[in-house]
């Protein structure tokens, strides 16, 4: 199927319902997602945010910014992911029990405001690797459009592009809980430390838009593309003192550079490929 047909049945999936509230991360699928539900149903799509330690304060501030130009109304719903039985101790579905939380207080909203649907952004990239909280979105009967009318991630960036959205070249994003390796206990300061840790690098002169740090203890592993890797060994004194100004003890920068989902290189093969859908 050609990719404006791809949209075309988007529209068609998005008509049936009667409204819905669309999860808004600013992401890349969300912004699109949201763009293209508002287009079809209007004042029927409300954006729903979470805000809370896991998801940084300059994502809150672009989602904000955009539902503000695009007219979209918008909500912004506090929670906190390490209040969930079993999120804290990070076990290698935390994800579930994250978006079985996240997304049944955004069915709880819809509800309250007469809306049947939730809609979230997965498309068919996200197949495959290992994502438990997928099992929380079909078990909730949450709907990823964007998913069902066969849409890649190229197919959206290239849509977005010819849409104007800001968000057409923007790096995938997923959400701090994803930086620490499982087993290791989050904390709200550790998730704190590794938000600055990342939004200094950003704001380094480094010339980086897609980064982690990852937090292995006292360590920050630091992964960006590979063609950023000398940008970053040049000024290795400065950002070894700055990440430990933040709290950690050692700096490392990963060798293998920027991939989706380092952290589940640690699971046994079977486990980390049973998918569909991983985290970050």
């Amino acid at each position: 199927m050609a990719m404006t047909e791809k949209l075309a049945h988007l529209k068609e999936l998005l008509r049936e319902m009667d409204g819905a509230v669309v999860a808004f991360s600013s992401g890349v699928d969300s912004t699109f997602l949201l763009r293209v539900a508002h287009e079809v149903l209007g004042e029927r799509v409300i954006a729903a945010t979470i805000r809370s330690h896991t998801f940084p304060k300059r994502e809150l501030d672009e989602a904000v910014a955009f539902c503000r130009a695009e007219g979209v109304r918008h909500e912004v719903i506090d929670s906190e992911e390490l209040d969930i039985p079993g999120f804290a101790e990070n076990p290698p579905d935390r994800c579930y029990h994250c978006k079985r939380e996240l997304f049944s207080k955004l069915l709880a909203f819809a509800y309250a405001n007469g809306l049947a649907a939730v809609l979230e952004g997965s498309n068919l990239d996200d197949d495959g690797d290992y994502r438990p909280g997928r099992r929380a979105i079909k078990e909730l009967g949450i709907r990823s459009p964007l998913h069902e009318a066969g849409l890649s991630k190229a197919e959206i960036r290239a849509l977005s592009r010819e849409m104007g959205l800001p968000t057409s070249d923007k790096p995938s994003f997923a959400c701090l809980a994803s930086r620490f390796p499982y087993g290791e206990r989050i904390t709200a300061g550790a998730l704190e430390r590794v938000e600055r840790a990342e939004q200094w690098l950003l704001d380094a002169g480094l010339g980086l838009k897609q980064l982690r740090v990852r937090s292995h203890g006292d360590l920050a592993r630091i992964e960006v593309p590979r063609d950023a890797i000398p940008r970053l060994a040049a000024r290795a004194a400065e950002i070894a003192a700055a990440l430990k100004e933040l709290g950690f003890s050692y700096v490392a920068l990963d060798l293998l550079g920027y991939r989706t989902g380092s952290m589940n290189e640690t699971l046994p093969e079977a486990s980390s490929r049973r998918g569909p859908w991983a985290s970050d």
